[in-house]
């Protein structure tokens, strides 16, 4: 694995010679319940990140720490706009291109940034004049379990990875097994307008019975599906956008 911001510019120009392809982590600051960081989404994407480069030998770019967030209100978030990140990508992307790199996997870790993402791959293979592929991912799409926030998985998740989780105040948030597909859809919708609204304590899901031993789980089974899914893009011409 090489981390791009600590490598000086004779060494890094020569390992772009080489190794073509970057992976850009894209996390949020939310909150995330009484018991989580507001830095989760970024913690847990970076270590995705980190993973993923290792297997994959790709360049690891810092990870994005804001994202779009703005449905968190009035809880804590540090936001920006939608066109705001999708434009930080673009002149990012497009940087990378200019010191010839060919493939970039941007791998995010925030639901709320997904519309952001949606077509950022065509635009910058139309704004490179297809010098560049770029591949969208995000993490929680590679994994069986029903996604959360704050809840169950998350929660295992940052256990897994960081001494920072507060199970000690852990609550049941919002529950929506036993719901029908109409109204989990209704939440769903809500959620992304007012997440307080759909959950008042902030967390989707139940962290009370979340363990470290479930993350490392949940952890492996991401970082190896993505891993197989990384190396499969690096082998196909086409520009796509994976979510």
């Amino acid at each position: 694995m090489i981390i791009v911001k600590d490598q000086v510019d004779p060494d890094l120009r020569k390992i772009i010679k080489k190794q073509k392809a970057v992976i850009i982590p894209i996390g949020s600051i939310e909150q995330h319940g009484p018991h989580l960081p507001v830095s989760t989404d970024y913690d847990i994407v970076s270590e995705i990140a980190k993973r993923i480069s290792e297997n994959c030998n790709f360049l690891l770019l810092p990870t994005i720490s804001y994202g779009v967030s703005f449905e968190h209100a009035p809880f804590f978030n540090l936001s920006l706009k939608q066109q705001t990140l999708e434009q930080m990508l673009i002149d990012i992307c497009l940087s990378l291109s200019n010191n010839n790199i060919r493939s970039i996997f941007i791998l995010n870790g925030h639901h709320g940034n997904q519309k952001a993402l949606e077509n950022l791959s065509k635009k910058i293979s139309r704004l490179s004049k297809k010098k560049i592929r770029v591949f969208v991912f995000s993490y929680w799409h590679f994994m069986k379990h029903e996604f959360d926030h704050a809840g169950f998985v998350e929660t295992s998740l940052m256990l897994a990875i960081s001494k920072k989780v507060k199970m000690s105040r852990a609550q049941i948030g919002l529950i929506t097994k036993n719901l029908s597909k109409k109204e989990k859809l209704r939440l769903v919708k809500l959620a992304s307008k007012s997440f307080p609204e759909a959950s008042k304590n902030g967390v989707w899901g139940n962290p009370t019975k979340s363990t470290a031993k479930d993350g490392k789980k949940f952890l492996a089974e991401i970082v190896r599906n993505l891993t197989k899914k990384s190396q499969t893009c690096l082998t196909d011409k086409t520009p796509k956008l994976h979510h």
